[in-house]
C-alpha cells in the first residue's frame, strides 16, 4: 500500500487510440503537483480451456502481455513527462478491480480518463461512468481528457492544471 500523505493521479492502461492522451496528461500533472502516478492493467479473464494446463498457460501469456503493455507505456511517461509510472496488475473485471484499488489506496484522489474523438462516442468507460453511480464508496473525482485535443494542447493544460493546483501535501 502507499504512502497515504502523497497524493496520486490513476489511470487506466488499455490498448485504445486515446489512452496515451490520458497518460500524458496524468504525467504532466503529477510532475508539477509532485503527486503519484498510478497506471492500473485489468487483465479480463478467459474461457477456460479443457485442460487445467491450457487455462494456465492462456493466463501466463495475459500476464505477460499486460506486463509488456505497462512497460511501454511506463517508458513513455518516463520519457514524455520525466515520471515514473507505478504499475498495477490485477486479474478479473475491470470495474470491481477499480473499485478495490480505490478502496485499498486512500492516495488516490484522481482517476484520469481520456475520451475518443469520433462518431463512435468516448469509449466504453467513459460512457458507463457517466450512467453510473461513480467509482466506488469513496468519491474520487474523474477527470475526461477530451479527444479531440493535440498532444500540445494537452501539455498545455495539465501543465497550467498543475501548476495552479497544487496539493497542501506539496506544498
Amino acid at each position: 500500500m502507499a504512502d497515504q500523505n502523497t497524493f496520486a493521479c490513476l489511470v487506466i492502461a488499455d490498448e485504445s487510440e486515446e489512452f496515451p492522451d490520458a497518460l500524458i496528461y496524468a504525467g504532466l500533472l503529477c510532475r508539477t503537483t509532485g503527486w503519484r502516478l498510478v497506471m492500473l492493467r485489468v487483465i479480463e479473464p478467459s474461457d477456460p480451456a479443457p485442460w487445467a494446463s491450457i487455462t494456465e498457460e492462456m493466463r501466463r501469456e495475459a500476464r505477460d502481455a499486460a506486463e509488456s503493455l505497462t512497460q511501454r507505456f511506463a517508458a513513455e511517461a518516463w520519457a514524455e513527462c520525466g515520471i515514473t509510472a507505478e504499475t498495477v496488475l490485477r486479474e478479473g473485471d475491470l470495474k470491481p478491480e477499480l473499485r478495490k484499488l480505490l478502496q485499498e489506496d486512500e492516495s488516490i484522489k484522481l482517476v484520469v480518463l481520456a475520451a475518443a474523438a469520433g462518431p463512435a462516442g468516448p469509449g466504453p468507460l467513459v460512457r458507463q461512468l457517466g450512467r453510473a453511480t461513480g467509482l466506488g464508496q469513496r468519491p474520487v473525482p474523474v477527470l475526461v481528457v477530451p479527444g479531440a485535443l493535440t498532444r500540445d494542447e494537452i501539455r498545455r493544460l495539465a501543465l497550467s492544471a498543475g501548476l495552479t493546483g497544487r496539493s497542501p501535501a506539496t506544498t
